[in-house]
């Protein structure tokens, strides 16, 4: 199979003007394309460059109930855009012109409160599959969001014919659940818009996540924070030997990255090898669903339910 590309968007947003971060995501849509890429992958919540309603909503003293944030929250919540709206209908009009697939991320029109989603537009203009963001950081400003309820997987029409993509956003990555879902409902390719830096911690789980899934993982950050990178998710060679799966790893300067995948060699993989869904034991996983957090896990805001 011939080599799919993928375009990680490392950019600097314009704060919440949204006009200039649209015509900002289109010129590095362009860029993508004359490097030849399927697939162009935005950082989080792009339309309003993940820009919060106040500085202080951030950490463990916050209080999302509080009445001081509510004029800023609401200001904030009407920065939500449709999915049929004309921010979403510009980047089809461009996926459809350049022939290339997008992940476009934005604050989501919703009912009772906007949601942090990402759309899979194909190569032809389609919305193949919007994802909200399940795991959202409700000790800062997307206490104001809705969470997604789900990880689905879509059919992508590539070029190179089709591809089982999925996706989880930021905070996401961080669970092993988020992967998992994304696996068992077969994705093979994994995409992850992001807003936050990349230590080495959070870089060691993004790896260990295409490792314990054989998928392939691609993150696209913002400038910045930057290492905006992707992993293969073949971690061993037909002989064994164990191979380092990092495709690509940005620095911090704003730019588009471009990360290719063997999706013949990953697919040969996952065929062969022990990980993923092969030996696991879903009858001794009981306790992974209970609906309550346990001592030391506790937290006053976090909706554990949805």
């Amino acid at each position: 199979m011939p080599t799919l590309n993928i375009a990680l968007l490392q950019l600097t947003a314009h704060g919440a003007d949204q006009p200039a971060n649209l015509a900002a995501g289109e010129r590095a849509c362009r860029d993508a394309a004359r490097l030849g890429a399927d697939i162009a992958v935005f950082p989080e919540m792009w339309n309003i460059g993940y820009t919060p309603y106040s500085e202080d909503v951030w950490g463990m003293d916050f209080d999302p109930a509080d009445p001081a944030y509510d004029d800023l929250r609401a200001a904030w919540q009407a920065q939500a855009v449709p999915r049929d709206g004309e921010y979403v209908a510009h980047f089809r009009a461009l996926a459809r012109e350049l022939g290339m697939a997008i992940v476009l991320t934005y604050l989501e029109a919703w009912p009772g409160a906007p949601r942090n989603a990402a759309s899979l537009i194909d190569r032809h203009g389609e919305l193949v599959l919007t994802y909200a963001k399940v795991h959202t950081c409700e000790w800062s400003l997307e206490a104001a969001c809705t969470p997604g309820d789900g990880f689905p997987v879509a059919a992508l029409d590539t070029r190179h014919g089709p591809v089982q993509v999925g996706i989880m956003i930021c905070f996401d990555r961080e669970f092993p659940e988020s992967a998992r879902a994304l696996m068992l409902g077969g994705a093979e390719l994994i995409l992850v818009p992001n807003s936050c830096e990349m230590e080495f911690n959070r870089t060691a789980q993004l790896q260990t996540r295409a490792y314990e899934n054989m998928t392939a993982v691609a993150l696209a950050n913002y400038a910045g924070m930057g290492h905006s990178m992707a992993f293969d998710g073949i971690a061993f060679a037909q002989d064994e030997r164990p191979r380092d799966m990092l495709v690509v790893e940005a620095g911090e300067a704003e730019g588009v990255y471009l990360a290719s995948f063997d999706l013949g060699a990953l697919r040969a993989y996952r065929a062969r090898e022990v990980w993923g869904d092969a030996f696991r034991k879903p009858g001794r996983y009981a306790a992974l669903v209970e609906p309550e957090a346990r001592e030391p896990f506790r937290r006053r805001y976090a909706r554990r339910g949805g």
